[in-house]
């Protein structure tokens, strides 16, 4: 990518995750990084650069999981993914207390003592790095024994071109470790590494959001067939990446991604937590402001089912093309998407996916736009949620991710969000994107505001007044699904449950 935000070439290589029954979730570090070895080498090699220099190189990726990293740089077993839940029975142990002062089952003393410090906490469920390094540290010992440092998913890989393993607060989010009162300063708050029981040992060098980290190693460079000594700024997690692609940098400017899971985010001047909807505030990719923290387990990835279970590996484009077939509201089924569980605005790992209301009359093109229809009441539903929490009514909302590549899915969001929704151009690349203009900003070579305003929107889809009224009534029964059907998921899927084991997407 330019500097300007413009791309210049891309690849995509896909990357296998190994879904445990127990609970666990994993891929292959060692995969991604031959992926972008040889994608980057197979881009020098066409030519890709052109007449261009590079200047710098940095990544973006998932978030909340972790890479056990030995004292030689490699890995000391696979990637823990953020849906990993196999810690959860060793993170409610550490974040609980026997004492009847509980919030959300975390002892009241100890999740004041995070959120005062970092505005969120670990997850009792143990879908974080506090739980994947519990469960190592109990359940795989001879991993955690053979582990040097902990690291997230983007530092790994700064590691890997570097050489230098090191965090920022942006990638050490979901730890909770790092005190976000001083954004300008980042430091780990030694109490909360206590209280976490994390070993303060394997905890990485941690710098300033936006470092240059170091430059490309000579092994590295010749790998991919670029000079060595190119500066290497620091990884960003996606929701920033994000925010910052989809050029929405203003305070309460808002976007959301349609990806694998979904949130909707913007920049808001203070530090806060709502920890009844999951909500939480952390450093944006302005110094002096704080990104909203949300999270849909399953977006994209219902899109993924429907189509590999339902519609035998049908592509997109004709997934859409059915959808196209099948009124607003689907004939009055509802799809509930919780197939992975839920995050925001309720916080239950045993939850799961349901058609609703379904006949001998209902069509696979009903069924097929109600998962659409589905996933944009559930982000409707966090909507409410995030309005309440900014207390402001949002805008128009800037859509990134692959799903935003549909313009059906698109209209249906602003229909039922009944918001304006401004896809991007090049949806698809949105956070690579925002990744590569951030480590632009970081080296000097563009002011912050200038490059988000080189951000694109390629097109603006407007609510449809008469299939709002439709949605409005879905909604009215949709928001209310948790509420009249989470004891049953709590007795057909919690502990000791006949379906207790997370479900496999």
């Amino acid at each position: 990518m330019t500097a300007r935000g413009d791309v210049l070439a891309h690849e995509v290589v896909p990357i296998a995750t190994d879904r445990l029954d127990d609970g666990g979730a994993v891929q292959d570090p060692d995969a991604w990084w031959d992926a972008i070895v040889s994608a980057g080498s197979r881009l020098v090699a066409r030519g890709a650069l052109g007449d261009h220099a590079l200047v710098g190189v940095t990544c973006t990726g998932q978030w909340g999981s972790t890479v056990p990293v030995a004292a030689d740089g490699t890995t000391a077993g696979p990637c823990l993914l953020w849906f990993d839940s196999r810690g959860h029975a060793h993170s409610a142990r550490v974040l609980g207390s026997a004492s009847p002062l509980t919030l959300e089952g975390y002892g009241l003393t100890k999740v004041l003592r995070f959120i005062r410090k970092t505005a969120g906490a670990p997850a009792i469920e143990g879908n974080d790095p506090l739980g994947h390094v519990l469960f190592l540290r109990n359940d795989m010992p001879d991993v955690d024994a053979a582990t040097a440092v902990y690291l997230e998913p983007v530092d790994f890989l700064t590691l890997r071109f570097t050489g230098r393993a090191a965090a920022t607060p942006a990638s050490m989010i979901l730890s909770w470790l790092v005190d976000a009162r001083d954004v300008a300063h980042p430091r780990y708050a030694p109490d909360l590494v206590r209280l976490s029981t994390r070993d303060a040992a394997k905890l990485p060098e941690l710098l300033p959001t936006g470092s240059v980290v170091g430059t490309v190693t000579r092994s590295v460079a010749e790998a991919i067939g670029i000079p060595p000594g190119i500066p290497v700024v620091a990884g960003t997690p996606d929701l920033l990446s994000g925010c910052m692609g989809s050029g929405a940098i203003g305070d309460l400017e808002a976007h959301m991604a349609l990806s694998t899971t979904a949130w909707l985010s913007c920049h808001v001047p203070k530090k806060k937590t709502d920890p009844f909807r999951q909500l939480a505030t952390v450093p944006g990719v302005r110094d002096d402001r704080y990104l909203v923290a949300n999270n849909h387990e399953t977006a994209g990835a219902c899109l993924e089912w429907v189509r590999r279970e339902l519609f035998a590996g049908a592509s997109f484009s004709e997934l859409d093309s059915a959808v196209s077939r099948a009124e607003a509201g689907s004939g009055g089924i509802l799809f509930a998407p919780w197939l992975a569980g839920e995050r925001c605005p309720v916080n239950d790992r045993t939850l799961r996916g349901s058609f609703l209301n379904v006949s001998l009359q209902s069509t696979r093109a009903q069924m097929l736009r109600a998962v659409f229809e589905g996933v944009a009441l559930n982000a409707r539903w966090m909507q409410d949620a995030t309005e309440h929490f900014v207390g402001r009514r949002l805008g128009a909302i800037r859509v990134i991710g692959g799903g935003a590549s549909s313009d059906i899915w698109c209209q249906i969001h602003a229909d039922v969000m009944e918001r304006p929704i401004e896809k991007v151009a090049d949806p698809l690349v949105a956070n690579v994107r925002g990744a590569a203009l951030f480590a632009a900003h970081r080296l000097g070579l563009c002011d912050l505001d200038a490059a988000a305003r080189e951000v694109r929107v390629e097109r603006t889809f407007v609510p449809n007044p008469a299939t709002s009224t439709v949605y409005r009534a879905l909604y009215a029964e949709f928001h209310s699904l948790y509420r009249r059907q989470r004891k049953m998921y709590a007795r057909l899927n919690g502990l000791g449950g006949p379906f207790a084991a997370s479900p496999a997407l």
